[in-house]
């Protein structure tokens, strides 16, 4: 497989990726080295020191247990034996931290037997100091002493040498992984290098295949580019490689083929677009004309619909102080039927007033008749009298005659209240007739108050209506003289349209297309089809504009 043929993607990933490899590799020894290094820097720090300093811990409190004993046989104060006593326990507590401590770190093999061996010395000399400790609280010093010297002595030399072979050991795990730490960093150190350069060397060798792959292509796509700038068609563009560049090369092989296209169709439709500029001036001449036409009769329109609105309003108006004058007589009318029902609440009055005074007549008529009835018998009791009731009967006759004119002015009298209830009740009646007609001529008034309020309503709307035509019809008269406007500059811009697209003839001469131009003058007859298709929407848009 060619080299060539291999896309640039493809060689950018293979190359990052064996880069990447190699540093991937470079840093991944790195910190396997780090870690190793961290590992053996850790066992020193963690176990080999800390075990030589439990072996020293212990030795330095074994020995000074020892030379406790010594005082502590040889002292004869209870009190400082007490104390010496308590400062061996501390001592022997302190030795068996550190033995606890040690047991922790213990690495198995000999370290392992050599520990076993330093507990079971250490055991024997705890046995022994508690013996020790019996002998001089019972006052044996010198049998102490000898089992100090004694037993105790070569067992504490056998756990001192036991004691100096962990240390030994200590020492010498310490070393080794020192040793260890030492070469593993030498490695890491070289093998760094060793792989820098490596891959220093290769992304260098990649870095320069890939720019001699993709710089020969590139700039043999910037020639072509240039020369299809400056306006020549005529190199012959063929692509060597199947790569990118091949197909950015196949891709400015198109462009040229068809701005090859573009600039031909171009030639035709520009001499299309004069025509057409031609026409669209003519025809926006007669639009204009048309326009200018349109607006007069719109301000004609205009003016006899402020004369209607005016005319309208005056209406309104009219009709407003109608329905005021209708509501001013309605007032008038409800203030007459309150008027007259005061006036029917009168004359019920009055005539209950009547037919009481005809009632107190019939009683004085009747003391009158009971008065005359009382004078005969008065009269008739004086004849039998005779002479002596004379006198009275001359009083008695004057009764009787005081009581009658009494009763012939009741009866005059009932006759004129009799009289004058009958008036007042016709009277009633016709008040209450008046009452009956002042309400059916205020719901009447009402009746037509409601109606000139509604002719006043619908004067203000169709006052509102006209005025919103009127506003319509400016609106109209506006835009009218705005597509005015805009026509002759369309007019101007179809001018300058044709001479842009003498320019552009022009401008596009400066291609040159050589033998392929006859091959493409086979797509003139679009142009000339958009050319047909661009006067029938001019017509469709003059005869919109008409309508």
């Amino acid at each position: 497989m060619d080299l060539k043929d291999v896309k640039l993607v493809t060689k950018l990933m293979v190359g990052f990726a064996v880069v990447l490899v190699l540093a991937t590799g470079q840093n991944m020894f790195a910190l396997y080295g780090t870690t190793q290094l961290s590992q053996n820097s850790r066992e020193i720090a963690d176990e080999w020191l800390p075990g030589t300093y439990y072996n020293g811990t212990l030795g330095t409190h074994i020995s000074r247990l020892r030379t406790l004993q010594f005082q502590y046989v040889g002292s004869f104060s209870q009190t400082d034996r007490l104390t010496l006593e308590n400062t061996q326990n501390d001592e022997i507590a302190t030795a068996d931290e550190a033995l606890r401590n040690y047991k922790l770190l213990s690495h198995g093999g000999p370290e392992t037997e050599h520990f076993e061996a330093v507990q079971k010395h250490w055991g024997k000399l705890i046995e022994h100091h508690k013996t020790i400790m019996d002998l001089a609280r019972q006052r044996r010093d010198e049998e102490a002493l000898d089992l100090i010297r004694g037993d105790s002595r070569a067992t504490y030399i056998a756990m001192m040498k036991e004691l100096a072979e962990l240390s030994d050991i200590a020492k010498a795990g310490a070393t080794q992984a020192r040793d260890t730490s030492a070469l593993l960093q030498n490695l890491v150190f070289y093998g760094n290098l060793i792989s820098l350069a490596i891959t220093i060397v290769l992304g260098v060798a990649i870095a320069r295949s890939l720019c001699r792959s993709i710089s020969g292509g590139v700039n043999y796509a910037a020639q072509i580019a240039t020369k299809v700038a400056q306006g020549d068609l005529t190199t012959r563009i063929v692509p060597n490689t199947r790569d990118e560049v091949g197909l950015l090369l196949l891709s400015i092989k198109d462009m040229q083929t068809a701005l090859i296209q573009v600039v031909s169709q171009v030639r035709n439709g520009s001499v299309s677009v004069s025509n057409a500029s031609s026409e669209i001036a003519h025809g926006n001449q007669d639009l204009s004309a048309r326009t200018e036409s349109q607006a007069s009769s719109l301000e004609q329109t205009a003016s006899s619909m402020e004369e209607l609105s005016s005319t309208i309003q005056q209406n309104a108006d009219n009709a407003r102080q109608a329905n005021q004058l209708a509501q001013n007589a309605q007032t008038v009318a409800l203030k007459g039927g309150e008027v007259v029902a005061e006036v029917v609440d009168t004359m019920k009055g009055i005539n209950d007033s009547s037919r009481k005074i005809a009632d107190i007549i019939g009683v004085i008529d009747g003391i009158a008749f009971q008065t005359n009835i009382l004078a005969l018998n008065a009269a008739v009791e004086a004849a039998r009298a005779g002479e002596q009731g004379r006198g009275f009967a001359v009083v008695a006759g004057e009764v009787r005659s005081l009581a009658g004119r009494s009763a012939e002015a009741a009866k005059q009298i009932k006759s004129l209240i009799d009289t004058s209830v009958t008036r007042v009740e016709q009277g009633s009646k016709l008040v209450d007739h008046a009452g009956a007609t002042m309400h059916e001529v205020v719901t009447a008034i009402r009746r037509v108050n409601d109606i000139i309020g509604e002719i006043s309503a619908a004067s203000s709307d169709q006052s509102n209506g006209v005025r919103q035509v009127s506003e319509a019809v400016n609106n109209m008269d506006r835009t009218t003289q705005q597509n005015a406007a805009l026509v002759e500059e369309m007019a101007a811009a179809a001018t300058s349209l044709k001479n842009q697209a003498e320019e552009l003839v022009e401008s596009v001469a400066v291609f040159k297309m050589g033998a392929t131009e006859a091959s493409n003058r086979t797509t003139q007859q679009a142009p000339r089809e958009l050319q047909a298709s661009q006067r029938k929407q001019l017509g469709y848009t003059q005869a919109t504009i008409s309508s």
